[in-house]
């Protein structure tokens, strides 16, 4: 396969001074970014979205500011996590301004550029059947387009929630090569962690990326009535066991948080004391401890 640089012509589109502007504008944006932190799971299901919300709020919360791209572009989901699905995109010339949460939290997401809620992200292509085959690197550059064409300010924190699938990663350690680590999302069963495992290795032993730890996510039940703490899964290893990773935090399933994912309210602004919130601002903690 030949790179752009080896086509005869490209039918005078530039494409090469394209891809290049493109890049080096994504990398002046990451030069105002501290850290960037990628959450994978490899598997979808898990609470990632969720749990990539919920740890945005909690730095925030710590005094940092923070940015979050929705990576997942065929799902996106985080702006009515976040409570900004009302939220219109203003283009200025220094670019796109992202929504903003009412704790202050940035994001930019697919969902705030689709017409309606039922609207699926649909490629230019002779037919939809044809589409296929630019998917992947029309997904890469609307990524590229998120990081580099957002106006972020200086952020302490750009946190990217990635789709399911181990091919993800690759994308993103492609457009951000020094990419501060890896946030692990699992839940409890044998399943999710035979799944799981298969990210872990991509990030730690192929891509060479610093894994931060694993979240345990919905780690149990917490009863309604007496507060008690139950197995919500048939338990497989523990997660340090599992993926030889240090475990961030173990979040308990909490129907609010559910709840407060579908209203677009902040979850640990209303239940602070909950075990789940609880869970979650340690994992922030230690995301925080690992830089």
């Amino acid at each position: 396969m030949k790179t752009y640089r080896e086509l005869p012509s490209d039918a005078g589109s530039n494409i090469i001074g394209q891809v290049t502007a493109q890049a080096n504008r994504l990398q002046k944006r990451l030069a105002s970014v501290k850290y960037t932190v990628a959450i994978m799971s490899g598997k979808g299901g898990v609470g990632k979205s969720s749990l990539t919300a919920n740890l945005a709020a909690a730095l925030t919360l710590k005094g940092n500011t923070v940015g979050v791209v929705d990576a997942d572009i065929n799902g996106p989901t985080l702006a009515k996590i976040m409570g900004v699905r009302n939220a219109t995109l203003e283009y200025t010339p220094a670019g796109v301004k992202p929504a903003i949460t009412v704790l202050g939290t940035k994001l930019i997401s697919m969902d705030l550029l689709l017409a309606e809620d039922d609207a699926p992200v649909l490629w230019n292509a002779h037919t939809q059947k044809d589409a296929f085959t630019w998917r992947s690197t029309m997904e890469v550059s609307a990524l590229r387009e998120f990081i580099g064409d957002t106006e972020w300010g200086e952020l302490d924190y750009l946190l990217l929630d990635l789709p399911p699938g181990t091919d993800r990663l690759p994308n993103v350690a492609e457009l951000i090569p020094d990419l501060g680590g890896v946030v692990v999302v699992t839940i409890p069963s044998e399943v999710s962690q035979f799944i799981v495992k298969k990210s872990v290795t991509m990030a730690r032993d192929i891509l060479k990326v610093p894994i931060i730890g694993v979240v345990e996510n919905m780690a149990s039940y917490v009863c309604q009535h007496c507060g008690e703490q139950e197995p919500l899964f048939s338990a497989g290893e523990t997660p340090d066991a599992a993926f030889q990773q240090d475990l961030l935090g173990s979040v308990p399933f909490d129907p609010k948080l559910a709840r407060s994912g579908d209203d677009g309210t902040l979850y640990l602004h209303e239940y602070p004391d909950a075990p789940a919130s609880k869970a979650l601002m340690e994992v922030a903690e230690k995301v925080q401890a690992f830089f």
